[in-house]
């Protein structure tokens, strides 16, 4: 086995190769001067298991070709088995056809890590977990939930409601309270257009709670915030956040900034920026042991899911 990083989410590629009890693999990555990407491996990698781990952040599309150059070079230098290990997988959102004339683009970069050469893919809270059926080639969708409840568990907060802040998350929100034996209530929303949200009503009893709005991922934060604004309007006491993935575009960090959240637990699939560190917001959680003993355990031939049993 071995275990090689691009350059989207190296601290996390450290992490779990410590975990391994590994060194990461030797290569190259740098850029030409007209910015295409170079990449080479420095090491023999022939009929090896290889694990390349490269997450979805900040820019996207680079890291993206990033990932597929790798995949490539791996496969014509004869590896006997690739593993695409992709914390936060891009694209996810667009996974269906929601009016005519759109791509689906969570497809087409699936067919694009085939075509590259990944012989399975690695990842964590699919935005929709149907994605998987995308592929041809298994897909491991790990789970942040036991990393996030162990934390909110130490908190030890009493009159604990998990809150979903839509109806498409409400099984995650409800999987999610019944490991911290909490109750559940939904914000009803509306998106009228992309990146753009419209809180209704909150179905449930949120008053004199502690609640924790729990959810895949925190974009530009307009429906975390607004969220936490009906969440206060409604009685709740101290409002909290739960988020694997922390994109964190636009005005996110404005927004938060000025809501009613106390505090945002997120994972380390993306790396926070240095601005959203220095907010004193977040609590930033490892998921590098979850990664590192599915990797293990993928290299072995064992069990991944009896992890989350």
């Amino acid at each position: 086995m071995k275990v090689f990083t691009g350059s989207s989410n190296t601290a996390l590629a450290a992490e779990i190769a410590k975990y391994l009890q590994i060194d990461l693999g030797r290569c190259v990555l740098d850029r030409f001067s007209d910015g295409e990407i170079h990449f080479y491996i420095d090491e023999n990698v022939r009929g090896e298991d290889i694990f390349v781990i490269q997450s979805g952040s900040a820019d996207a599309n680079f890291h993206l070709m990033e990932l597929f150059i790798m995949i490539d070079a791996f496969k014509r230098a004869s590896a006997g088995r690739i593993t695409a290990v992709i914390p936060y997988f891009a694209y996810a959102r667009q996974d269906w056809k929601d009016r005519p004339r759109v791509p689906i683009s969570a497809r087409l970069v699936s067919d694009l890590i085939e075509t590259a050469g990944a012989n399975r893919v690695l990842t964590m809270d699919l935005h929709s977990p149907q994605i998987q059926g995308f592929f041809a080639v298994p897909v491991d969708n790990l789970m942040s939930a036991p990393v996030l409840a162990g934390h909110i568990r130490s908190m030890k907060l009493d009159d604990l409601t998990i809150v979903s802040p839509d109806a498409g998350g409400v099984g995650r929100a409800r999987y999610f309270a019944q490991r911290l034996g909490a109750n559940l209530a939904i914000v009803d929303k509306r998106r009228p257009a992309p990146n753009e949200a419209k809180v209704l009503h909150v179905i449930g009893d949120v008053e004199g709670q502690n609640v924790v709005l729990y959810d895949d991922m925190v974009d530009t934060a307009g429906t975390l915030t607004l969220s936490a604004e009906a969440l206060a309007k409604e009685g709740a006491k101290r409002i909290f956040a739960a988020c694997t993935h922390a994109i964190l575009s636009g005005p996110a960090l404005d927004r938060i900034a000025k809501s009613k959240l106390e505090n945002i637990f997120v994972t380390n699939t993306i790396p926070l920026t240095d601005r959203a560190a220095a907010s004193g917001t977040f609590t930033v959680l490892s998921v590098a042991e979850l990664f590192g003993e599915a990797i293990r355990r993928i290299n072995e031939g064992s069990s991944v899911s009896s992890l989350f049993i």
